[in-house]
């Protein structure tokens, strides 16, 4: 070969094989517009590695899907408001265990410790009513004085925290999650002197209003016009809320229909959280032994001397006997659990058949004068109000034009059984709705609904469809809670 046509074809085949080697080393594309990400000279626009959602402390994935919701035996109470429904459920996260009493008296010193001196109400709003043991023909002291409080019971569900406490219990964890995960990436430094609003919020923190605590400036910012920043809801690195399940997750986590699935079909339904008909366990090796703690008959919550069916008499340690096949303990038996939803007869009827959920006060962040966040709070929280036809134009919105859903289509003026006429025809008649609480119902808008069956009940109730409900500001020594969190991405893990 020529020496010149040699040298012709080693400046073609690099010229072919030079965008590449370029490519190689220069910045990842948009492929919108061709413009480099994480390129100060273009602006800065970020595009962060990213593999999928860290499961947070304490927490499992419920591999989501459909099922068929609400009753799956006998209506022996008559109540007709949880017929047969098949509804699809996205996967979350759920605790593997209810919350205990340990959990939560380290919520109580938290609170104790950052509001005592000057907000001491915080604290006390959080303490849960330990004389809902009392009975008054029956000696329950020892619990009044020793359950929440006692090492001997550190494990054991905390009872006598109401609807709304459970909530502020999962906001506050939230924050106590987070705060550690920027610990933890270098971020923050430990900071034991939070007080009164200078605690770790994370939405605050996300709106620029707390600074304190931090370690270094912040991460490094790409913006030509910026050195640091704080992180952003899109590196993802924060966690979404803790928050209490809906009634259609917790449902769907109790069955642990996962166990039970060949390909696409539900080989088996299941009455309670485990397979089969009965409360005893039919293994060979376990042939006979309880498999949730409950009151199996009148007088006889655990058996007798010498054979104790369920081992407890009242509650037990929250790891006690065998969970579910998404490995979920105590989902029959022990307590009851808060949901997130209000309670409404007819919400299987009404509700939709993919995250159903009855319960929805739309909210937005206060604004200031300036259309800026509104300062966060004495307590060191964002501001929310109730969005507003007016000042959120929801006129021309579709899909809602109020902030208040919970009486949608069951409890609303449309469907109330007292009208009176007026100029702008027909309207409620003052507080007399479809459900006249006090007076033949006790249904309203704080009526919550606890799934489940407790340490108190009969087997009846262990099956996840029966459905019950009290007011939010109410507690028993049988409803406990445990706490949930939206999945974000991937329904089932790594990208699949």
């Amino acid at each position: 070969m020529k020496k010149g046509l040699k040298y012709k074809l080693l400046v073609v085949a690099f010229a072919f094989a030079a965008p590449s080697l370029f490519n190689s080393c220069s910045k990842e594309r948009s492929g919108a517009t061709g413009w480099n990400y994480n390129d100060p000279k273009n602006g800065g626009f970020q595009k962060v590695p990213y593999l999928e959602q860290e499961t947070g402390p304490g927490l499992v994935l419920i591999e989501g899907g459909r099922f068929t919701m609400g009753r799956v035996e006998q209506e022996i109470m008559y109540d007709w408001n949880n017929i047969p429904r098949t509804v699809t459920v996205s996967s979350f996260y759920m605790d593997e265990v209810e919350v205990t009493n340990f959990y939560y008296l380290e919520y109580l010193y938290w609170l104790e410790r950052v509001f005592s001196a000057d907000y001491p109400e915080v604290h006390a709003k959080a303490l849960p009513d330990t004389l809902v043991w009392r009975k008054k023909l029956a000696y329950n002291e020892p619990y009044v004085e020793l359950y929440l409080r006692h090492p001997a019971f550190r494990d054991y569900p905390v009872v006598g925290v109401n609807w709304l406490q459970a909530n502020d219990f999962c906001a506050w964890r939230t924050d106590r999650v987070n705060e550690l995960i920027l610990i933890r990436e270098g971020l923050f430094e430990h900071f034991p002197n939070q007080i009164n609003e200078d605690n770790f919020n994370t939405e605050a923190y996300l709106a620029g209003q707390y600074e304190t605590g931090k370690r270094v400036e912040g991460l490094e910012d790409l913006n030509p016009n910026r050195d640091y920043r704080n992180v952003r809801l899109e590196d993802g690195i924060l966690l979404p809320k803790y928050r209490l399940p809906t009634e259609a997750e917790w449902e769907f986590a109790a069955y642990g229909l996962i166990g039970n699935a060949v390909e696409e079909l539900i080989a088996d339904r299941k009455l309670y959280p485990w397979n089969g008909h009965a409360v005893r366990n039919s293994d060979i090796k376990y042939l006979g032994q309880i498999l949730a703690n409950f009151k199996r008959s009148r007088g006889d919550n655990m058996g007798v001397a010498g054979k104790l069916n369920d081992n407890a008499d009242i509650t037990a340690p929250v790891f006690s006997y065998w969970p579910n096949d998404y490995g979920l303990y105590n989902m029959a038996g022990n307590v009851s659990e808060w949901v997130m939803d209000v309670y409404r007869p007819l919400t299987f009827e009404d509700a939709q058949d993919f995250r159903p959920f009855r319960g929805n006060v739309f909210e937005t962040k206060q604004l200031d004068e300036d259309g800026l966040i509104a300062e966060k709070d004495s307590l060191g929280k964002l501001i929310y109000r109730e969005v507003n036809m007016e000042l959120d134009n929801l006129q021309e919105r579709r899909n809602y034009r109020q902030a208040d859903n919970i009486n949608y289509v069951d409890g609303h003026w449309e469907s109330t059984i007292y009208y009176i006429e007026g100029e702008e025809g027909v309207k409620d008649l003052g507080n007399r709705s479809m459900y006249e609480y006090s007076a033949t119902s006790l249904v309203n808008d704080r009526a919550r609904v606890y799934k489940g069956g407790s340490w108190k009940d009969r087997a009846y109730w262990l099956n996840p469809g029966t459905r019950r409900f009290l007011e939010e500001d109410q507690a028993t020594d049988f409803i406990g809670f445990r706490c949930a969190m939206t999945r974000v991405g991937s329904p089932v893990g790594l990208g699949k």
